[in-house]
C-alpha cells in the first residue's frame, strides 16, 4: 500500500491531506494558518499535524508529494512579485497599450531592441546585441529576472534565444522566453506571459524550498511534484523554471478534489480562499480547458489553465468604506489583509494600539490598519528612496499601526508600493473577522475584531452619519457585501459558459438591485424577481460553509459543502496525474512551400502530407519528452491534426493552416 501527500498553500491557510493512492481514500488531514512571512512555519505545522495521525510504517509508506499553490495567482492578482527586466525584440513602443502589458510592467525597466521575424519565419531586422549588452550593464544589477519576447518568435524563436545566451551571460538572472511558454501568436500576450512567470520565479522557489526543507526534516523520502494550472503534474525542478504554469494550480486541484468529493458531475464550482474566489463550470467531471488561456484578476494570460474565472474577493479581502455616498456600505477587495483577529492572535499589543485608537473621539482613516513587514536584512537597492526610508521605518516599527508611519499620502503611497512588491503587508477588517464577530467562526481573536469592528462602524458616510449603529450591524454589511459581489460573479461566469457573455454583472444596476432584493426582502417593494441556477453549486475553501448558504438562496441553488471540503484542494493535489501538451503550426509563405514552424527553427517542404507527417512525429516525440522531464512513466500519446482551407467552389480548395498537436498522460514516476 502506497500513501500520497497532497499540499494546497492558499493565502489564509496551508491544508494537508495523505490519500491511499489504490483507491483514492482520505486517510488523514490537518489545516494550519499559511505563515506568508516565512511559509516554511506553515508548511511544517500542516506537513507535522498530518502525519503524527499515520502509524510509524505507514510513514514508510508515503512514495510522492504532490503541492498546489495559489502563491502564484494570489500574487498577479495582488500585483506582487519581485522587479523584472522586459526585453522586447521587434516591437513598437505602443505595443505596452496593448493586452496591459504596460500596466503589469508598472515601473520596472524595459529594453525595445531591433529584430524579430516576419510571419513567415525570416527575419525582419538583425537583432541588436550592442542594446543588449547596454540594457544588461544598467540594469543587470538591480533585477531578479528577465522576461524576452521577440516578434513573431513563435514563428522562429532564434532572436529570443540568442538574447537568453546573452543575457544570462552578462546578468546571471533567471531568464524566461516566450516561444517556451506559448506556441500561439499574439505579442504582447506572450510578452505578458514572459513577464508573470520572470517576476513569479523568486517567489515559487522560495516556497518549494520551504516543502523541500519539510518533507527532509519530516524523514519523508518522496519526489515533490507540482500541481499547474490545468490540474496535471509537474516535477519541481520544471516548476521552478516555469512558475507561471502553476498560476490557476489551486483552483484547479480544488476542481479535481470537488469531483472527488461530491461525485457530481454537472456542477458550478465556486471555492473561496483568502484572497480570491475561483468559479469553474464542471461537465462530465471534468472542467474544460480555457480557449484563449487563463485570465486573472484582468490579466489575459497564454498560460493552458482550466476555464476558471479568478476575482479578488475572499475571506481576507481587505473591507473598504464607501464614505463618499450618502448611504455609506464597504466595498471588498481586491488586495488582500492580514484579518485583525488573527494577526492580534499572534501580536497581543495589537490589543494596546486598538484601544489607544477607541479612545481617540475622533475617527480616523488608518483606525484599524496595521502594517507587517515581510523583509529581513536591507530592504533591496532598487526601490525607489522613499520606498527604501519607508522600508526601513517599518522594519524598526515592526508590527505597527499604519498611522504611525503614514502620516502624509506621499508616505501611504510608498506603503502601498512596498505592499505590492511583497515586502510588507497590510493587516485590515476582512469578512473573517465579520464572521467571528457574529459568532460564526472562532479560530483567532473575536476581541480584537470586535475593537477593529468599532472603529470601522464609527467612520462617518458622505451624510456625516456612522457606517453602522453597532458592531454587529456593520459585520452583517460586510457579509452582504461579500454575498452580493460573490452572486454576481457567479452569474458572470454561468452567463459566459451559456452566451459566451463577457459582461460585468456589476455594471448592470438592475441587476445588483435584484440580488440586493433577494439578499433583503423588503415588503416595500412592488416587484420581485428571482434568479434560479439548475445545476447544483459546489462550495469549497474553509469558510465555505460560513458564507455559501446565503449566496444560495440567492441564487436559489442546490447548496453542496462537501465533507472534507475544507482540503479540498490538497485532496485534488494528490490525485493528480502528469499531462504535457505541444502544438506545431503548418502555414504555406508560397505556392508549394509547407513550412513547419518548430522549437528550434522553421522546416520547409513541398508536399503538405510530409510536412504533417514530420509535425507529428516531432510533437509525439516532444509530448514525450516532455511528460519524462515533468517527472513520468508509462506514457500514452494521443495526437490531432486539424487543417484549415477555404472552399473556392468546382472541389477545388485553398490550403491556410494546419495544426498539429499531441498530448501526453503518465504517472508519477
Amino acid at each position: 500500500m502506497a500513501f500520497i501527500l497532497g499540499l494546497d498553500t492558499g493565502g489564509t491557510f496551508t491544508d494537508a491531506a495523505i490519500i491511499n493512492s489504490e483507491n483514492g481514500a482520505l486517510v488523514a488531514k490537518a489545516k494550519a494558518p499559511t505563515t506568508r512571512e516565512d511559509l516554511s512555519i506553515g508548511l511544517g505545522e500542516a506537513i507535522h499535524s498530518v502525519i503524527d495521525q499515520l502509524a510509524q510504517d505507514q510513514r514508510q509508506s508515503l512514495k510522492q508529494v504532490c503541492l498546489s499553490t495559489t502563491l502564484a495567482t494570489n500574487a498577479v492578482v495582488e500585483g506582487m512579485g519581485g522587479r523584472i527586466g522586459l526585453v522586447m525584440i521587434g516591437f513598437a513602443e505602443t505595443s505596452l497599450s496593448k493586452n496591459n502589458l504596460g500596466n503589469s510592467l508598472g515601473q520596472d525597466p524595459v529594453a525595445f531592441v531591433t529584430g524579430g521575424h516576419k510571419t513567415d519565419g525570416k527575419p525582419q531586422a538583425p537583432l541588436d546585441m550592442a542594446a543588449l549588452e547596454a540594457f544588461a550593464d544598467q540594469y543587470g544589477k538591480d533585477i531578479s529576472a528577465i522576461a524576452i519576447a521577440g516578434h513573431f518568435a513563435t514563428r522562429n524563436p532564434e532572436h529570443e534565444i540568442a538574447a537568453r545566451d546573452l543575457l544570462r551571460k552578462k546578468t546571471g538572472c533567471p531568464i524566461t522566453c516566450s516561444h517556451e511558454l506559448s506556441s500561439e501568436l499574439g505579442g504582447p500576450k506572450r510578452a505578458l506571459t514572459a513577464l508573470l512567470n520572470a517576476r513569479l520565479i523568486d517567489l515559487l522557489d522560495r516556497q518549494i524550498n520551504a516543502t523541500n526543507d519539510i518533507i527532509t526534516s519530516s524523514g519523508i523520502n518522496a519526489e515533490l511534484m507540482v500541481v499547474k494550472g490545468d490540474g496535471s503534474l509537474i516535477n519541481q525542478h520544471l516548476a521552478r523554471i516555469r512558475p507561471v504554469e502553476t498560476i490557476l494550480s489551486g483552483p484547479a486541484a480544488s476542481i479535481s478534489g470537488a469531483a472527488h468529493l461530491a461525485g457530481v458531475a454537472d456542477a458550478i464550482i465556486s471555492d473561496i480562499g483568502g484572497t480570491t474566489t475561483d468559479i469553474t463550470i464542471m461537465s462530465n467531471g471534468t472542467p474544460r480547458l480555457s480557449p484563449k488561456g487563463a485570465t486573472i484578476g484582468g490579466w489575459s494570460t497564454m498560460v493552458e489553465a482550466a476555464d476558471i474565472r479568478t476575482g479578488g474577493l475572499g475571506g481576507d479581502s481587505e473591507v473598504n468604506l464607501m464614505d463618499r455616498g450618502i448611504k455609506g456600505g464597504v466595498t471588498l477587495g481586491p488586495r488582500r489583509a492580514i484579518p485583525i483577529s488573527s494577526l492580534a492572535q499572534q501580536y497581543p499589543h495589537i490589543h494596546t494600539l486598538l484601544d489607544e485608537q477607541l479612545d481617540n473621539p475622533i475617527p480616523s482613516a488608518t483606525d484599524a490598519r496595521f502594517v507587517v513587514p515581510v523583509f529581513s536584512g536591507e530592504p533591496p537597492e532598487w526601490l525607489t528612496r522613499s520606498e527604501y526610508r519607508m522600508a526601513l521605518e517599518c522594519q524598526k516599527a515592526g508590527v505597527a499601526s499604519i498611522a504611525e508611519l503614514a502620516e502624509t499620502r506621499l508616505a501611504m503611497g510608498a506603503i502601498d508600493r512596498l505592499v505590492a512588491r511583497g515586502l510588507v503587508l497590510i493587516s485590515a477588517f476582512t469578512p473573517t473577522d465579520a464572521v467571528h464577530i457574529l459568532d460564526q467562526f472562532n479560530a483567532f481573536d473575536k476581541s480584537a475584531a470586535e475593537k477593529a469592528g468599532k472603529l470601522m462602524a464609527r467612520q462617518r458616510s458622505g451624510s456625516g452619519k456612522p457606517q453602522a449603529e453597532n458592531i454587529q450591524l456593520f459585520a452583517q454589511m460586510v457579509l452582504d457585501r461579500l454575498a452580493i459581489q460573490s452572486s454576481l460573479a457567479l452569474i458572470d461566469a454561468v452567463n459566459a459558459h451559456d452566451h459566451n457573455s463577457h459582461a460585468m454583472s456589476d455594471k448592470n444596476p438592475v441587476l445588483v438591485h435584484m440580488i440586493e432584493g433577494a439578499l433583503q426582502p423588503s415588503s416595500a417593494t412592488m416587484i420581485t424577481t428571482r434568479i434560479r441556477f439548475h445545476r447544483p453549486l459546489i462550495a469549497l475553501g474553509a469558510s465555505a460553509a460560513c458564507y455559501y448558504p446565503a449566496i444560495a438562496k440567492v441564487l436559489d441553488a442546490e447548496l453542496i459543502v462537501p465533507e472534507d471540503a475544507d482540503v479540498a484542494g490538497a485532496i485534488g493535489a494528490a490525485v493528480g496525474s502528469i499531462r504535457q501538451s505541444v502544438r506545431v503550426t503548418i502555414t504555406q509563405p508560397s505556392d508549394g512551400t509547407f513550412r513547419v514552424h518548430l522549437i528550434k527553427g522553421p522546416a520547409d517542404f513541398t508536399d503538405l502530407e510530409l510536412a504533417l507527417d514530420h509535425a507529428e512525429y516531432v510533437v509525439r516525440e516532444d509530448a514525450k519528452t516532455k511528460a519524462k522531464v515533468a517527472g513520468g512513466h508509462s506514457i500514452e500519446v494521443i495526437s490531432k491534426r486539424k487543417i484549415d482551407r477555404i472552399d473556392l467552389g468546382g472541389d477545388k480548395t485553398m490550403f491556410l493552416e494546419a495544426v498539429v498537436s499531441a498530448t501526453a498522460s503518465a504517472l508519477v514516476q
